[in-house]
């Protein structure tokens, strides 16, 4: 594997974090409130993003990109978060739901969701996640009915994030039952404006929201069908193995790390000044991190040339989103009572605890990731 990137992606790379250093990107992100999880100030950064082509470059132009490669689209995640970006939105509108409708969508379809999103204009929820059925998307309930040239879509759904700013989503609902449960399910784009859609939050012990989202009979034109009717899993499958990368459970890890060091650096201005047992935790904990970064780059290169490898995927998610975990519980022992009372009573890293348990479950849980390679142990031909 090549550990390195192209002068070009370099070059790439040089010229994001000049963009992202601009007065106006610097005062969109400044004008953030300390505790805002999507309002106004959000939806200018995002617009303001959107002007410069700092979203989606890696889309063809037609659909508002640069025609630039899947790894640049990678970078533009890394950049952003590096640059303070709240990443929330560009995660699940660029990364998931924009590759989705590059997998499937009619050319109709992308020309109709994705330039609005590359320029910032739009963002995009999936809904997939039920009350009783958690990461398992093979038993979901809610339906979609035909009706006249649409469906009706009827059932709950939870845990989604940033929904309140959604002006559509991505909704898997089933249409047909079928010999097993991975048969019959659909993907949908829903205009979050539609009658019979309701959205409130679900409190929690992280300071940002989820949201529960009721679609009582929502009516959706069949043009809105992603893909096939009845084959969403496959899509599905897809889907996620791209989603399971990594690399946005890395950059959360990498965050709360350069945290934990910055408070470490004030208690010990100089590095012998620290005992040994905690300078190993600091190698170990950098080390793992960053071998994670190489593992979820390794898994984005296969997929670039055209390989989704479902057992990698679930290993790159599983060990980025563990570390990163692990590195969220060490740091919040860090800061000392003065450095606590410097920052208000309440660290980043603090906020980084609270929010650490959900990498472990978003997106398939440890468990499932675990199970996943469990199951191609003993499978011919299969690669680990």
């Amino acid at each position: 594997m090549d550990f390195g990137f192209t002068a070009a992606e370099e070059e790439f790379r040089a010229q994001l974090r000049c963009e992202l250093r601009s007065p106006a990107v610097r005062e969109a992100i400044e004008a953030l409130p300390a505790d805002n999880w999507g309002g106004s100030e959000l939806e200018k950064l995002y617009r303001v993003l959107g002007e410069r082509d700092l979203l989606a470059p890696h889309w063809p132009r037609e659909y508002g990109g640069q025609d630039r490669g899947f790894n640049e689209g990678v970078i533009v995640t890394e950049e952003l978060v590096r640059a303070g970006v709240p990443e929330t939105l560009h995660i699940s509108t660029v990364q998931i739901v924009g590759a989705f409708l590059l997998l499937a969508g009619s050319h109709e379809q992308k020309l109709r969701y994705l330039p609005p999103i590359a320029r910032g204009e739009h963002q995009v929820s999936v809904l997939y996640t039920e009350v009783e059925t958690g990461s398992d998307i093979g038993s979901l309930t809610t339906v979609a009915e035909p009706d006249g040239d649409g469906y009706r879509i009827s059932g709950t759904k939870i845990f989604s994030l940033k929904t309140h700013m959604a002006t559509q989503s991505l909704c898997a609902a089933r249409t047909s039952q079928g010999a097993t449960k991975y048969e019959g399910i659909s993907l949908f784009m829903i205009d979050m404006s539609s009658p019979g859609l309701r959205v409130a939050p679900i409190a929690t012990s992280w300071d940002e929201p989820f949201y529960r989202v009721d679609l009582d009979g929502v009516w959706v034109p069949e043009d809105c069908v992603l893909g096939r009717e009845g084959e969403g899993w496959a899509l599905l499958s897809r889907g996620l193995a791209i989603e399971r990368t990594g690399i946005d459970y890395f950059l959360k890890g990498e965050t709360w790390f350069n945290q934990a060091l910055g408070h470490l650096a004030e208690q010990y201005p100089q590095p012998q000044d620290a005992d040994d047992a905690l300078l190993e935790q600091i190698g170990r904990y950098g080390g793992r991190l960053y071998a994670s970064q190489l593992l979820g780059w390794e898994v984005l290169g296969a997929i670039n040339a055209g390989r989704v490898d479902e057992v990698a995927s679930a290993v790159a998610k599983y060990s980025t989103s563990e570390i990163a975990a692990e590195i969220a519980r060490w740091g919040c022992g860090i800061p000392t009572a003065a450095q606590r009372v410097a920052c208000g009573g309440v660290t980043r890293l603090d906020e980084g605890y609270l929010e650490s348990p959900g990498l472990t479950l978003s997106a398939g849980t440890s468990e499932m990731m675990l199970q996943i390679v469990a199951a191609a142990i003993d499978r011919p031909g299969q690669e680990l």
